[in-house]
């Protein structure tokens, strides 16, 4: 399970509130700020980054609640293989409004950063990432990003390492 939820102030939103958790964690990070982008792959075009050295991050849902799924950019999820890692059937993709629901008083729709624990949901991130030294990550906002090692995602959510790309 994840450790403790974000708490930030009440004008804490987006990269500032990200920075001030990953701080708070001695979690070490770049800030890149860019374009206004939506997607990851868009994310490492405006950041200069390699689409290889860049994640997404997919949010879940179930009877059992959410869950964080952390995979490279340039892959697709599988579902099947994270329902069986799971043994839910019932694990679908978050909709955007579920997402808007949780999330829209500090990050924005579309711009989730890959930590678990800033929503108190268990995260997963896929095996891939640990290969990298730092992968570029969305910042909480359109137009920031962040750069991080992946091993600090596990670390700081308690995050489950395992293969969950299609193959």
């Amino acid at each position: 399970m994840a450790s403790e939820s974000l708490q930030t102030g009440a004008d804490e939103r987006g990269i500032v509130a990200l920075a001030h958790f990953l701080e708070s964690r001695d979690v070490g990070f770049d800030v890149i700020e860019h374009r206004p982008t939506f997607t990851a792959a868009s994310d490492a075009r405006a950041s200069g980054v390699p689409i290889h050295d860049a994640a997404k991050t997919i949010l879940l849902h179930s009877e059992d609640g959410y869950r964080m799924t952390v995979i490279p950019a340039a892959e697709r999820l599988d579902l099947p293989k994270v329902r069986g890692l799971l043994g839910n059937a019932d694990v679908r993709l978050a909709t955007e409004a579920e997402i808007a629901e949780l999330f829209e008083e500090v990050f924005d729709v579309g711009a989730l950063p890959p930590f678990g624990s800033t929503i108190a949901a268990p995260e997963i991130v896929d095996t891939r990432l640990l290969s990298h030294d730092r992968v570029l990550c969305s910042g909480g906002d359109h137009t920031h990003s962040v750069l991080v090692d992946p091993r600090e995602m596990v670390r700081v959510a308690g995050a489950r390492v395992a293969d969950i790309c299609q193959d």
